[in-house]
């Protein structure tokens, strides 16, 4: 216990040591000299010299290399690196290098390649193993002693990275169900208590002895019981959570009280960075670390909106509820993602006005074999300037120039997304049903950008960590399908004492068993809401009649539509539909002293935003920033000196004028004074940044 105390309060102190002592903003790049086709480290620190770059991050991936056979050890590449940047007064982030698994460990150990309900994984790709296996942990352990023996005195490194966008690869061996029937029995007590929480007396899936207990690749299935398969999914999530702690605790007893913890975390991908993660518990994971990391990739040129960088830096932030790093993007990336010109300089200083301290492009150089070999570096596979390169040279001056108006710039929003991984599996496993397409991150991104395109600061809540949602005076909860009895009553609680909530579809449906709820639905929260209803369908060329919102061609609804009878709300649109016309749609319902509205449906972009702004209107949040909308971007905080900061940015290739509205001060990229109600000149795809006095 006392070990217990002391590990939490090291991670405490750490924490709050390297805030303190974090004075610049950090621009760098993945470095991996081991991948270089020839000698010319010299060279590569110079053009990062020139292009202010100060920091770069090592090592992720040099198992193989530092132990070339078991327990044996060449750490020269590694030091090569560290003593040549340290020279050139660039610091360094050293990875532990565990998610890339050498030859000799799968062939010595053929269990350590993870076995999923597909079969068990082959050797060659990356983030191949089981995170839990015995062997697989305890050469991962030994690796990691070995490096932070070796280089825990340098005085080039400043923080760590433990592993690499960490998920639990779908694991299902043996050792895992026996884990998992082993955290049943201490949840549930009783095989009583599991058959009456998920249903098992359904298709005889009855478990009558714990010796008795189903593969987690048959009956957890989602098609069968999407209860057991939820809760595995859960503790799956909770394998990733308890590894990543296991590292950081690692590291933590070698690294020095100012370096800090980091993990690059990413998000749902879909050929880019998308939405919530299903197979992490981002907010749990990160408590053991000094500082959260996300990697963010997006489209560009003709298609780069910002939403992605925002909504990345929106969730990271508030996992930790202070600024974060950006410890992966792209510079050039995907040869369909090589930036217009001005284009990097706008990503750079969007991830910034989201609270990033940090900035790292994966990776310095384009590789020249391998996987990855299409998938460009700041430097083309020439290694000379490029122009995204020389735009990165102005990038590296300006956050010198400007890091101590623009480091640690605090938020202070009062709109939340509430989001919920036991949702998101929940969710996931039905849409099979009705022959979805959508899933639960196609629900909440429509909100999350709407709100983004109207220049709505927004939050992350975590829906499953008992949350303070009084801080917000809006807060939107995307298909909240499995959830408590109490976060349900909290949030009609905070509802009633002048909150605003806006609900979607399919929200209070399950309780966090993933069991339907046998009340009136939504369940709970009808309370609130001042609705019910018993059925649900499939839409089939339905709109909202009359138009309520005027989205004119965009008036339309798909994939679900609930039959509502309002008890005491009023109907914001009913269906336009012969048979389910005398049904609502959408209603808002005064609740106490807040509002609840309901969309019972999946409407489309344009109309979602229409029903956004109505309720952040209601909600008494149309302020000045709401003046502007996409592809005129505006973002603030308050830096370190207690000035406001303003960004304004230009998502688009068309040169913009807007008028400044906010209060007097001065543009920082070109130092020059500036007055409320002044033209701003905006060239395509440009940034100004305000210092108000």
């Amino acid at each position: 216990m006392k070990k217990s105390l002391f590990f939490i309060l090291s991670l405490f102190i750490s924490s709050l040591i390297f805030a303190q002592n974090q004075e610049k903003l950090l621009f760098g790049v993945a470095y991996y000299d081991e991948y270089m086709p020839y000698e010319r480290l010299n060279k590569d620190i110079a053009m990062m010299k020139e292009s202010g770059i100060n920091v770069v991050r090592i090592a992720e991936s040099t198992w193989s290399t530092v132990e070339p056979q078991d327990n044996v050890w060449d750490f020269k590449s590694i030091d090569r690196v560290l003593n040549a940047m340290h020279n050139a007064g660039i610091k360094v982030i050293i990875g532990t290098p565990t998610y890339a698994i050498p030859t000799w460990l799968a062939k010595k150990y053929p269990s350590v390649l993870v076995t999923t309900p597909q079969g068990q994984r082959k050797y060659g790709a990356r983030q191949n193993m089981d995170i839990t296996n015995v062997h697989y942990r305890f050469h991962a352990e030994r690796v990691i002693r070995k490096i932070m023996e070796h280089v825990k005195n340098h005085p080039a490194i400043i923080g760590y990275q433990v592993d690499n966008e960490t998920k639990h690869y779908g694991t299902s061996s043996e050792n895992v169900q026996k884990a998992f029937v082993a955290y049943m029995k201490d949840k549930f007590k009783t095989l009583d208590a599991v058959n009456k929480a998920f249903g098992l007396d359904y298709w005889s899936n009855r478990i009558n002895k714990w010796e008795d207990f189903p593969t987690v690749d048959g009956t957890f299935n989602a098609s069968i019981n999407a209860s057991l398969n939820a809760e595995f999914s859960k503790f799956q999530r909770q394998l990733v959570t308890n590894f990543l702690a296991w590292q950081t605790k690692i590291v933590k007893e070698y690294a020095k009280p100012n370096q800090f913890v980091t993990q690059n975390f990413d998000l749902e991908w879909r050929g880019y960075s998308f939405g919530i993660q299903p197979d992490v518990d981002h907010f749990a994971a990160a408590k053991a670390l000094d500082v959260a990391g996300i990697d963010i990739y997006h489209s560009t040129q003709d298609n780069l909106t910002g939403i992605e960088i925002s909504l990345g830096g929106d969730l990271t932030r508030s996992m930790k509820n202070k600024n974060y790093f950006v410890i992966e993007t792209e510079a050039q990336g995907f040869p369909q993602w090589v930036p217009y010109p001005n284009q990097l300089r706008l990503q750079a200083f969007s991830h910034v006005a989201s609270g990033a301290n940090m900035l790292e492009y994966w990776h310095w150089h384009s590789i020249h074999n391998s996987a990855e070999t299409y998938w460009k570096g700041l430097l083309s596979h020439d290694f000379e300037p490029n122009p995204t390169y020389n735009e990165a040279k102005t990038i590296g001056k300006d956050f010198a120039r400007l890091s101590d108006k623009l480091i640690n710039v605090k938020k202070n929003n009062e709109v939340a997304i509430l989001f919920s991984n036991e949702a998101l599996s929940a969710f996931n496993a039905f849409s099979f049903g009705w022959g979805a397409k959508e899933n639960y991150n196609d629900i909440l991104r429509p909100y999350y950008d709407a709100l983004y395109k109207m220049n709505v600061g927004t939050d992350f809540i975590d829906g499953t960590k008992n949350p303070d949602l009084n801080k917000y005076k809006l807060i939107i909860v995307p298909a909240l399908y499995a959830a408590s009895d109490d976060i349900l009553k909290k949030l009609n609680q905070y509802v009633k004492e002048g909150g605003h909530v806006l609900y979607t579809f399919k929200s209070g449906f399950s309780d966090e068993n993933v069991k339907v709820r046998s009340t009136i639905q939504p369940a709970i929260i009808n309370e609130s809401c001042g609705i019910s209803y018993s059925q649900f369908t499939i839409p089939q060329n339905v709109s909202l009649k009359n138009d309520p919102f005027g989205a004119g061609k965009e008036n339309k609804i798909s994939t679900w539509m609930e039959l509502i009878t309002p008890t005491t709300a009023s109907v914001l649109a009913y269906y336009d539909h012969p048979s389910w016309g005398t049904y609502a749609a959408i209603t808002q319902n005064q609740f106490g002293k807040g509002v609840a509205t309901y969309v019972g449906c999946l409407t489309t972009q344009t109309l979602t935003e229409k029903i956004v702004k109505n309720v952040v209107e209601k909600a008494n949040l149309w302020k000045i920033e709401q003046q502007f909308s996409f592809p005129i971007i505006v973002k603030s905080g308050v830096n370190q000196q207690g000035k406001n900061i303003r960004y304004i940015f230009n998502y688009s290739a068309i040169p913009q004028q807007v008028k400044y509205a906010f209060s007097n001060g001065t543009e920082l990229l070109s130092n020059q004074s500036i007055s409320k109600d002044t033209n701003l000149n905006l060239e395509a795809w440009g940034v100004k940044i305000v210092e108000e006095k």
